[in-house]
């Protein structure tokens, strides 16, 4: 079996190898080819992970290893994989800079994924995305694509365009919600424990859990009531107990910046570096490092402040480099959201890697998992079914939504939920009507498309300001200058992608 890894010199890379190579799932994996663009980068990671192998095998905990290839190109990559992970950052961390820093120079919300930073984001990822459809379809068509990149709701739908039902997105935020919850009431609620059901809906970083039942009962309104319960759950401290209370709902930590979008603004903005500042700067001195401990056999470890470390420091592999690093990243994670450090709990609580695995694991073999994935809101060959098929009736055919799923060898099928409220209704449908926007626009190099995009966003709300973001995107992104063929006529054709 081959899994290929698209984004393979990406940092969380390491993951997905010892979760594949220690057999978490038993699904034994015969070769992972991982795929960048940047050759230093992907050098890096596969020496990392060459690290990582050595040391699973010295400490017994392998058990398939399996062969490594690394490549910059995608067709050969792709071709004969059976599972594609995709999981590419179109302009590396340096970009995510430029979309906070253009957002927050005109009084908005400068995000990865949530408010304008998140439509820019989109707007040069997607048809790269659209690309790396193609590109499997064409080499690998029997492949299952698992996506990764974000924003993963838009570009999961993009991709669906091309691959249909063999695309799912997944995010490991919904995930981690419901893991916490059912420590409280000590069931596992993913695997169906004491006929456990879960109700969670919404888009990818926009959805909510809202209703828990264990033994016939839903026991999600005692939790609400319940102080010492809510103070455990990390999405409940970050938006606040009363107002989960109030909802009667657990929501997604990204609601926060919906919910509380001043005061994150105060909080980035009274930083002295933003997320993909402090990313950039972190995820460029590792890479710096590593490089140079694999070609002198060692490297300064890591000071934890983002520095560089000094020559004379005490000296570490590549993996060390990358273990220590990786936890500076997952501890820091939302930091601007919280008025305290965050939980070792919650830092563990993640795990994408592990909910790749699992929901391949079950595609390959048939073995039942459940889980919340981004899939279609109805079968893509069941588009012209009546709407009270779909699984929010109200909202379109090919729309993606982050439900609970069952997943085996015959496909993923979306579980049932209730009828969704009008007012979370309106964010999921407000929300994506700007990103089908950004997707118009990238399909077609639009400018008046990509201006309403910015312009409808509910964080924006201002066609003044959607025309501000466009322009200073434009001139911080050559790939969004080049799609959208700066200084030539309105909605002329993007040329080709590349990456």
């Amino acid at each position: 079996m081959k899994l290929t890894i698209l984004g393979g010199g990406g940092f969380r890379v390491p993951l997905v190898y010892e979760a594949v190579a220690t057999g978490a799932t038993g699904l034994q994996v015969d070769e992972i080819a991982l795929q960048d663009v940047d050759p230093d980068r992907l050098r890096t990671i596969a020496d990392v992970i060459e690290g990582l192998r050595a040391q699973l095998e010295a400490d017994g905990r392998i058990s398939h290893a399996p062969r490594l290839v690394a490549t910059t190109d995608l067709r050969d990559a792709v071709t004969a994989a059976d599972f594609v992970f995709s999981a590419v950052r179109v302009g590396g961390a340096e970009a995510r800079t430029v979309d906070e820093r253009v957002a927050l120079g005109l009084g908005l919300l400068g995000q990865e994924t949530i408010g304008p930073g998140g439509l820019a984001y989109a707007l040069r990822t997607l048809p790269v995305a659209l690309d790396i459809a193609r590109t499997v379809a064409e080499v690998a068509p029997a492949a299952w694509v698992i996506n990764f990149t974000n924003p993963a709701g838009i570009v999961t739908e993009a991709m669906r365009g091309v691959l249909g039902d063999r695309v799912v997105g997944i995010c490991d935020t919904p995930i981690g919600l419901v893991r916490r919850v059912g420590r409280l009431l000590d069931v596992d609620l993913v695997a169906g424990e004491r006929g456990a059901e879960v109700d969670y809906v919404g888009l990818n970083h926009l959805g909510w859990l809202r209703s828990v039942t264990v033994d016939g009962t839903d026991r999600l309104p005692d939790l609400l009531a319940d102080d010492a319960a809510l103070e455990e759950i990390e999405e409940a401290r970050l938006i606040g107990k009363d107002w989960v209370r109030a909802d009667g709902a657990l929501p997604n930590e990204y609601l926060y910046y919906y919910l509380h979008t001043a005061s994150a603004i105060d909080r980035i903005t009274g930083s002295a570096t933003t997320r993909g500042e402090f990313l950039a700067k972190q995820q460029g001195d590792f890479y710096l490092a590593a490089g140079s401990a694999d070609a002198a056999g060692n490297a300064p470890t890591s000071t934890g402040t983002g520095a560089v470390p000094s020559a004379d420091a005490c000296c570490s592999s590549p993996l060390d480099l990358w273990r220590e690093t990786l936890h500076e990243r997952e501890a820091t994670y939302m930091a601007e959201s919280r008025d305290e450090e965050r939980r070792e709990e919650d830092v563990a609580g993640g795990g994408y890697q592990e909910v790749a695995l699992r929901l391949m694991t079950a595609l390959a073999t048939g073995r039942r998992e459940r889980m919340i994935l981004d899939v279609g809101n109805i079968g893509a060959d069941r588009q012209e079914a009546p709407a009270s098929e779909r699984i929010v009736p109200e909202l379109p055919a090919d729309a993606v939504l982050e439900v609970l799923c069952e997943v085996g060898g015959d496909g993923v099928h979306p579980l049932p939920i209730g009828p969704v409220e009008l007012g979370r209704l309106g964010m999921m449908s407000s929300l994506r009507a700007a990103e089908r926007k950004i997707l118009d626009a990238a399909r077609t190099g639009s400018r008046d498309a990509a201006w309403q995009g910015f312009s409808m966003h509910p964080l924006v709300s201002s066609p003044e300001l959607g025309a501000k973001l466009l322009e200073g995107y434009i001139a911080g992104h050559p790939q969004i200058a080049e799609l959208l063929g700066e200084g030539g006529p309105r909605g002329s054709a993007p040329s080709e992608p590349t990456r």
